[in-house]
């Protein structure tokens, strides 16, 4: 853990605020959730990914997760007096940085995008197509990188972008065939045509299968919505959840809708929890 206390302690820079940090073995992945003023978070993400870079062989890496590089994804997202648009500005800025000063490969996504095709992270980085499978083809025309050099060492690629806020929530069933996971996540994720918002992956963690979902906008589809239709197809396939798991952090408002839901109160606000109102 002595590697993920250093990315940690790299990160704060005067100015940032460390809100959350996860780690999990089994993924080999850890998570870290920071905030601040625009140019002191983009200075504490790139001293994290220099210290990721030098401390994280690749080549030794192992984990369920798809990834392509110690530093494998730096969103930059817009909470407060800050757009989207102005959030790509800043993704662009530190994904060159990254690529000339580490020699780092990069690649844009999502709204910091140079290339149509590179939006969707998933388009970039899945199941099939990691770290060693990059490695092969970094240097062809379609997977050259928007920054840095088309080759990978050590460290792989660093993938980097803007993005609303994405809600990482992982859904455990109640038993240890990876098949029925992968089947619900494809019956779940929006490319496939199930829920919008909703991206997807079946893994085994621990000898359990999981359901890892992203749910990239809780107002086009809430948790509620997500945890009823796994609910759902696991009944189906013979299966319960066994427990849901929150990777990071989530916005009050999910959390509200998921309440309203559940409780069937169509008009319960944020003004109806206590501690909500005291610090107005």
């Amino acid at each position: 853990m002595w590697v993920v206390d250093a990315i940690a302690a790299a990160i704060q820079v005067p100015g940032v605020r460390l809100l959350n940090r996860t780690s999990d073995a089994d993924h080999n992945r850890s998570v870290l959730t920071v905030a601040g003023p625009p140019d002191a978070v983009v200075e504490g993400l790139f001293q994290s990914v220099r210290v990721a870079a030098s401390e994280i062989n690749m080549f030794e890496h192992k984990g369920v997760h798809p990834r392509l590089g110690a530093a494998d994804v730096a969103p930059i997202v817009p909470i407060q007096r800050i757009s989207l648009e102005e959030c790509a500005v800043l993704a662009r800025q530190l994904g060159r940085r990254i690529g000339n000063e580490l020699k780092l490969p990069v690649f844009l996504y999502e709204a910091a995008a140079v290339l149509p095709e590179r939006r969707n992270l998933a388009n970039l980085r899945n199941s099939h197509f990691q770290f060693e499978e990059l490695a092969q083809v970094i240097q062809e025309p379609a997977h050259a990188p928007d920054f840095g050099p088309a080759h990978m060492g050590s460290a792989g690629a660093c993938i980097v972008g803007a993005r609303p806020f994405l809600i990482a929530f992982n859904i455990y069933l109640t038993c240890e065939d990876v098949e029925i996971a992968k089947t619900i996540a494809r019956q779940i994720r929006e490319r496939d045509g199930g829920l919008p918002a909703v991206k997807a992956l079946g893994l085994l963690v621990e000898g359990q299968a999981q359901v890892s979902i992203n749910l990239t906008d809780f107002r086009r589809t809430s948790l509620a919505i997500v945890m009823e239709r796994v609910r759902a197809l696991a009944t189906q396939q013979g299966v319960q959840i066994d427990r849901g798991e929150l990777i990071g952090m989530l916005p009050q408002d999910a959390l509200v809708d998921l309440a309203a839901h559940y409780l069937q109160t169509p008009d319960l606000q944020a003004a109806h929890i206590l501690e909500y109102a005291l610090h107005l």
